[in-house]
C-alpha cells in the first residue's frame, strides 16, 4: 500500500474551527484535495447564500417546531420547495443550471445557521429552527426526485466546494456533509438511504480514473462466478465489516484460550503468541490512522481500544521480563508471570465490550450505542462539576488534617471515603474523630452535594439523552449506519489489508518492495497476496454476487429497480382489478382528507355553498329586475 506512510490531511477547517470528525478514516493513495469541485466554488457559495436568504424570509420569527417538520406543512409548502430547487438556475440557459448542488448548498446553509445560533445567542432558537427548515427542504427535494440516476450521481455523490476566507474548501458531497453535520432528517430520506445501500453493497464505486465521481459496478449483471472472484471487491464496506466481525470473534476466542490456559512456568504458547500478534496489528492500525488524520480521529472507541491494547502490552512486557530476565522456576519469575496474567484478566470486560463496536450494524446494538455516545457527552457536564467539588472538599479535609499536626497521615482515609461517597456507600463512623466537629459536618455537606444534587443531575442528563435518542431511534440508527458506511467509502484504500493482515502489508510488502518496485508490478503483487489471504471469503462473496447478478438481470427485464424484490403482497397484485370491480370508487368516496384539517375542510365546503347561494341570488335578482321592467 503506497499510502501507508503518507500524510492524509484532515478536512479543511472553517473559520469557526468545525472539523470533519470522520475525515479519511482509511488510508488512500488518492489525493482527495486535488479533486476539483463539480461546480465553481464561488457559484456554490452564491447558491447557498440565496437559500439562506430564502429561509430567513420564509421563517422571519420563531414558530413552533412542528409547523416546520409536520407533513404538508403550511410553512415549508410545495411552492417554497420549488423555489429552493430553482436556486441553482437563475438564468433561463440550461448551461447555467446548477440544481444538482442545491441539496449540498442547503446543508451548507444549515451549517451557517448552526454557527449563527452559537454567535447570536439571543436568536439561537430562531436560527436552530431555520437550520431544521434547511433539512426539511433538502429531504423533500431528495424524496421528490424521480430520476434516481441523477439523484445518486449528481445530487448526492458529486463533490462541491465553497469559498471560505478566499480559499476553496475541500470538495465534499451531500452524503458526506449530511453525516458530518448529523442531519438525521436528510439521512433518513428514502433516496439518501438508497444511495447508502448501493455504496454498502459495492454497487457504486469510486472511479479509478476520475475519483471525483462514482460509477456503477461494471460486473453487477455478470452471472459468471469467476468474474466476481476479485480481490478488489474487498473494498466493499459490507465485506470489510464482515471480516472485521470475524477477526474480532477470533481475537476474543484467542483471549479466552489464553486466559483459561495459564502457563505457570511463564512460557509463551501459540495461543498467547497469536493474541499478541493480533494486538500488534490493531495497535499499528490505530497508530497509522491517528498519524494520518490527527487528533480529530480520537473518539470514545479509539480511546477505549487504545486502553485495551496498552493493558495487553503491559501484560506482554511483564511476561517477557519473566521469561527472559529471570531463571526458570525462580520466585521473581513466578511473580512477574502472575502479574502478567493479572493484567490479562483485568482486561476481560473490555474484550467483550469491544464487540459492540462491530455490532452497530444491527439495529438494537446501533441504537444502544447512540444512547451511550450521547450519555458520554452529557457526562462531561457532571464530571466538570464533580472535579471542582472534589478538589474543594479534598483541600478542606487535608487542611483540617494539617491543623491537627498529623502531617496529612489521613490522606488515604480521606480519598477512600470521598470515592466511596461517589459510589453511593458513604461511611460516617470514622469522621466523628476527624477534627470534631468540623470534619463530620463537612463530610455531611459533601455527601449532600454529591448524592442529592450532582448524582441526580447526572441521572436527569441520562434520562434526557435516552429520551432524545429513543424518540428518534430509527433516524439515529440510520445516521450511525450511514456513518459506518462512509468510514469505508470516503477514503477507499487501493489495497485493503484489515488488521492483523496489515502486518503482512507493512513488513512483507510495503517496506521491502514498494520503494523500488514499479507501481503496476507492486499493485499486481498486492492483488495476489490479497487473493490468497481473502480467498475463503471471496469464494463466498463471489457466489453471493453471482446470485445478486441474476436477480438484477431479472429485475431489469421487468423494467424494475436493480434492488427490487417481490414481496408477498405483490405476488397477486396484478390480478386485483380495483377500477373494474368498483372497489376504487367506494374507497374514494369514503376516504377522508388527511392533508387538510377537518375544520378547514368544512369551512371550504361552506365557502362553496355560499358561493353557489350568491350565484342563485344574483340570478333571482336579475330575473326580478327584468320582470319589473317588463
Amino acid at each position: 500500500m503506497s499510502s501507508w506512510m503518507k500524510w492524509l490531511h484532515g478536512r479543511t477547517r472553517d473559520r469557526h474551527g468545525l472539523h470533519d470528525e470522520l475525515a479519511a478514516l482509511l488510508p488512500t493513495t488518492r489525493d482527495t484535495a486535488a479533486i476539483p469541485s463539480a461546480i465553481p466554488a464561488k457559484q456554490v457559495t452564491l447558491i447557498a447564500l440565496r437559500l439562506k436568504y430564502q429561509i430567513e424570509q420564509v421563517i422571519p420569527c420563531e414558530l413552533p417546531l412542528d409547523r416546520i417538520t409536520q407533513p404538508h406543512s403550511n410553512v415549508i409548502t410545495d411552492a417554497v420547495v420549488a423555489t429552493a430547487k430553482s436556486a441553482g438556475k437563475v438564468s433561463g440557459s440550461t448551461e447555467d443550471d446548477h440544481s444538482a448542488c442545491v441539496v449540498y448548498s442547503l446543508l451548507i446553509a444549515k451549517n451557517w445557521f448552526h454557527q449563527q445560533s452559537q454567535l447570536e445567542l439571543w436568536d439561537a432558537d430562531l436560527h436552530a429552527l431555520r437550520a431544521t427548515a434547511c433539512e426539511v427542504i433538502a429531504k423533500s427535494l431528495i424524496e421528490n426526485e424521480e430520476n434516481y440516476t441523477y439523484l445518486l450521481q449528481d445530487v448526492l455523490l458529486k463533490r462541491y466546494s465553497i469559498v471560505v476566507d478566499g480559499q476553496d474548501t475541500k470538495p465534499a458531497n451531500a452524503i458526506e456533509k449530511a453525516v458530518d453535520l448529523h442531519a438525521v432528517r436528510v439521512i433518513a430520506s428514502s433516496g439518501y438511504q438508497k444511495c447508502i445501500a448501493h455504496l454498502w453493497r459495492g454497487w457504486l464505486t469510486q472511479d479509478e480514473d476520475d475519483p471525483s465521481r462514482f460509477v456503477d459496478y461494471k460486473q453487477k449483471t455478470n452471472t459468471s462466478y469467476w468474474a466476481h472472484f476479485d480481490p478488489d471487491r474487498m473494498r466493499v464496506p459490507q465485506y470489510q465489516n464482515a471480516v472485521q466481525i470475524f477477526i474480532s470473534l477470533v481475537y476474543l476466542a484467542l483471549y479466552t484460550g489464553a486466559i483459561n490456559t495459564i502457563n505457570p512456568t511463564g512460557d509463551l504458547d501459540v495461543i498467547e503468541g497469536l493474541l499478541y500478534v493480533f494486538t500488534l496489528g490493531f495497535m499499528l492500525d490505530e497508530a497509522g490512522k491517528f498519524y494520518k488524520v490527527g487528533r480529530y480521529y480520537l473518539s470514545f472507541w479509539n480511546i477505549f481500544n487504545s486502553t485495551l491494547y496498552i493493558l495487553l502490552t503491559i501484560s506482554f512486557v511483564t511476561r517477557m521480563i519473566a521469561l527472559l530476565g529471570h531463571p526458570y522456576d525462580s520466585e521473581p519469575r513466578h511473580r512477574m508471570n502472575e502479574l502478567s496474567y493479572d493484567f490479562l484478566a483485568f482486561s476481560s470486560p473490555m474484550f467483550w465490550m469491544r464487540l459492540l463496536l462491530y455490532l452497530d450494524g444491527f439495529r438494537f446494538f446501533g441504537a444502544m450505542l447512540v444512547v451511550l455516545k450521547v450519555m458520554m457527552k452529557e457526562s462531561i457536564i457532571f464530571f466538570a462539576l464533580l472535579f471542582v467539588v472534589l478538589v474543594g472538599f479534598l483541600q478542606g479535609f487535608v487542611g483540617l488534617d494539617q491543623a491537627e499536626d498529623n502531617a496529612i497521615t489521613a490522606s488515604g482515609f480521606i480519598v477512600k471515603q470521598m470515592l466511596n461517597a461517589i459510589m453511593g456507600s458513604p461511611d460516617f463512623d470514622g469522621w466523628s474523630r476527624f477534627a470534631p466537629p468540623f470534619g463530620l459536618i463537612l463530610y455531611y455537606i459533601y455527601n449532600f452535594i454529591i448524592i442529592v444534587i450532582l448524582l441526580n443531575v447526572l441521572i436527569a442528563l441520562y434520562n434526557s439523552a435516552y429520551e432524545d435518542v429513543t424518540t428518534n431511534a430509527i433516524d439515529e440508527f440510520l445516521a450511525l449506519y450511514s456513518q459506518k458506511t462512509m468510514q469505508f467509502v470516503r477514503a477507499p484504500d487501493e489495497n485493503v489489508f484489515i488488521a492483523p493482515f496489515n502486518l503482512i502489508e507493512i513488513f512483507c510488502l510495503s517496506l521491502p518492495l514498494e520503494w523500488w518496485m514499479s507501481r503496476s508490478r507492486y499493485k499486481y503483487v498486492n492483488d495476489v497476496i490479497m487473493g490468497i489471504i481473502y480467498s475463503p471469503l471471496l469464494l463466498v462473496t463471489a457466489w453471493l454476487e453471482q446470485r445478486t447478478a441474476r436477480r438484477v438481470k431479472w429485475n431489469r427485464t421487468r423494467h424494475e429497480a436493480d434492488d427490487d424484490t417481490v414481496e408477498e403482497w405483490e405476488q397477486l397484485a396484478d390480478e386485483l382489478d380495483v377500477e373494474g370491480s368498483g372497489w376504487g370508487k367506494r374507497v374514494e368516496e369514503s376516504r377522508p382528507n388527511v392533508v387538510v384539517e377537518g375544520t378547514v375542510v368544512e369551512v371550504q365546503k361552506l365557502r362553496e355553498e355560499i358561493g353557489e347561494l350568491k350565484v342563485l341570488l344574483k340570478e333571482a335578482l336579475g330575473k326580478g329586475l327584468t320582470n319589473g321592467k317588463a
